[in-house]
């Protein structure tokens, strides 16, 4: 249940008749009704809202009473996927008594009266999560000691900013949103407000504000007319992702028929469901339908949807006579995974640099990396440059990689496309890596402090038991752990020697000494691609067995990409601060797999070895999936209807 208190202390507007003749406070308390509140209540002062905090069970959401916005302002932010704490951050010019706010990254690191630096305004509203109330308590209490210099609300904000809060900027865009003091203010600001069609803007709104160049100018500028459609039929954005789902298999299964009708039709057939994947998210903003699953499921689906078409070109490929097209498809998903990681990793890394002050990170600014730093965020900022569009571009993100594997699949032929998608990869992949590693270095931040590091390097019971030897740093012996595959893999392949399976214990050896020794604190300032490297490691090892064994290209494809599923559930909840899955104890970790995989090696049954095993953990994962999503969801539903002790809900 979701709570909305009206702060009318220190707003002098509060009392003042709209254009319709109600209060401000009023008309603010019935918005809110619009936006989703289930309850409403009005606060005289900081130590009343306190005690509403206090006895909430459900997010919070604070405003002053001095506030002037659309109703889809505060839908917006009440309904805000980024984070359980967000706050509303306008554009308007600094006034004394209120705050200033600075970002970086769209997280508050800096609110109060006078910041030289600020990036925004305070707009008197924020939403609390129900993990961070006691601490919005704790800060109504603080400000509320302190002498008033403007609306408390501003206080309550500062403060709760002072006690480390990890807030989330809502910026307002294209709908309108003002603080007002006076009968004036109101007067201008219920004007800007008649000069905005609500519906217009949220449809506009739907879509990404900075996109890759070919969903910007080949997607976005006809996809909100399909948004719409979907919206008016009832579509909710899971059904548009399954259907996306459906039109990229489609696309996977034309690529391994082969033909030319086949392949422009599968192209076809590709751009329309990328541009499905967009409408999905696109619908999700404009009906403000937002969940953890809806989350979860459009992460999964976008990689499976992509590695089904490598499938697709990798079976097309090699039904075309070439020998290595299921090898090809096997490169692009282990790259293109890996890169995953890297990313998400190095988010992770940004947002903990963003949150701590300017002199702590890196000892301070000058180097390379500052510089470095500098000149991104101006490229940035010159949004539809050519240097905008070329860095965004450079990077091959998912709408050039689809575009590309269109046209180079209607053009040519499945091989062209997975040798396009190959280079270009590969490229980007060096690009981002050298600036990032420059750039890390700068920042110097021990990232993995601050997560589940055992979880998300994926370790299994083998890595608690194992000896541990760490001559060297993490980042070195996670390399060296995948380089002992690596060399395996390269050798299997140039080989066809048969007695080479009794080299796999020395790779699992190198793989295993050098992933466990990795496993000591991630405090270096590139420590952070280290769950990529053994990422690397473990998919390179199973490769390697794969070849070693003779098994058949399709199904060393099959394991892997199972566990990218694997890894990618765990990269979703990373972003989302989520828990382990439930069922994550039983997936045997890096280490135990790669066992598993060695012992079918030496035994001759690399096959059956890949098949049970595969099967086992697809199995686990769906099993996993039904569990997170389905029972505990529906057990917590029912033990919170009921209440302890028996009784009806009263």
């Amino acid at each position: 249940m979701t709570l909305a208190i009206v702060l009318a202390a220190g707003a002098p507007a509060a009392g003042l008749p709209t254009g319709a003749g109600e209060t401000l406070t009023d008309r603010l308390a019935a918005q809110w009704r619009r936006a989703g509140a289930d309850q409403v209540r009005a606060a005289a002062d900081l130590d009343e809202l306190a005690a509403l905090v206090g006895a909430a069970t459900g997010p919070v959401i604070v405003s002053g009473a001095d506030l002037v916005a659309h109703t889809a302002v505060l839908k917006h932010l009440a309904t805000s996927p980024v984070g359980p704490t967000v706050a509303l951050v306008l554009t308007d010019p600094p006034v004394p008594g209120r705050t200033a706010v600075r970002e970086e990254r769209g997280q508050v690191v800096e609110a109060g009266p006078e910041l030289a630096d600020a990036t925004g305004v305070f707009g008197g509203a924020l939403r609390v999560g129900v993990e961070d109330l006691p601490a919005l308590a704790a800060a109504a209490r603080a400000a509320a000691a302190r002498p008033a210099t403007g609306p408390a609300v501003d206080g309550l904000f500062a403060a709760l900013t002072a006690l480390g809060t990890l807030t989330f900027a809502h910026r307002v865009r294209l709908l309108v949103a003002h603080r007002v003091g006076d009968a004036a203010g109101l007067h201008a600001a219920e004007a800007a407000l008649a000069g905005v069609n609500e519906d217009k803007a949220e449809l506009r709104l739907s879509v990404k504000e900075r996109d890759d160049f070919f969903t910007t100018y080949f997607v976005s500028t006809w996809s909100p007319y399909v948004t719409k459609a979907a919206a008016r039929i009832g579509l909710g954005p899971t059904a548009v992702t399954m259907l996306s789902v459906l039109f990229a298999v489609a696309a996977a299964v034309l690529f391994g028929v082969g033909g030319r009708p086949a392949l422009v039709s599968g192209a076809v057939l590709l751009y329309l469901g990328f541009v499905l994947d967009c409408v999905d998210g696109q619908l999700a903003r404009y009906t403000r339908n937002f969940s953890a699953w809806g989350g979860w499921l459009d992460t999964m689906a976008d990689r499976a949807k992509e590695y089904v078409v490598y499938a697709g070109l990798g079976y097309g490929a090699t039904h075309a006579g070439f020998r290595y097209g299921w090898a090809l498809a096997i490169a692009a998903m282990t790259l293109q995974t890996v890169r995953h990681m890297t990313d998400t990793w190095y988010g992770v890394l940004h947002d903990e640099a963003a949150r701590r002050p300017k002199t702590a990170v890196g000892g301070g600014g000058g180097g390379i990396g500052d510089r470095l730093n500098a000149a991104s965020t101006r490229v940035q900022a010159d949004t539809g440059s050519v240097s905008y569009w070329l860095k965004r571009t450079v990077v091959f993100p998912i709408g050039e990689r689809w575009a590309l594997i269109a046209l180079t699949v209607a053009l040519f032929n499945p091989l062209v496309s997975l040798v396009a998608v190959l280079v270009w990869g590969t490229l980007a992949f060096g690009y981002t890596g050298a600036l990032r590693t420059l750039r890390a270095r700068w920042m110097w931040v021990p990232v993995l402090d601050t997560v589940d590091a055992t979880l998300h390097r994926d370790d299994g019971p083998l890595a608690a038991r194992l000896p541990v030897v760490r001559p060297m740093g993490p980042l070195t012996l996670a390399v060296l752990a995948a380089l002992g595959p690596a060399v395996l893999l390269v050798v299997a392949l140039l080989t066809d020697d048969g007695g080479l399976r009794w080299w796999v214990p020395m790779a699992l050896l190198v793989l295993l000494v050098g992933g466990l020794g990795a496993g000591a604190a991630h405090n270096g300032p590139l420590d952070w691609l280290v769950p990529a490297a053994l990422r690397a490691g473990e998919y390179l090892f199973a490769i390697a067995v794969g070849v070693v064994g003779g098994a058949p290209d399709w199904l060393v494809f099959a394991y892997v990409l199972v566990l990218t599923l694997h890894h990618y559930d765990l990269t979703a909840r990373l972003e989302k601060r989520q828990a382990a899955p439930p069922l994550h104890r039983w997936t045997l970790g890096w280490e135990g797999r790669s066992v598993l995989l060695a012992l079918a090696a030496i035994a001759g049954i690399v096959s059956i070895g890949l098949a049970t095993l595969g099967t086992y953990l697809l199995v686990g994962f769906v099993a996993s999936v039904v569990l997170a999503w389905v029972v505990l969801p529906a057990r917590a539903a029912r033990v919170t209807a009921v209440p302890v002790g028996g009784g009806s809900p009263g």
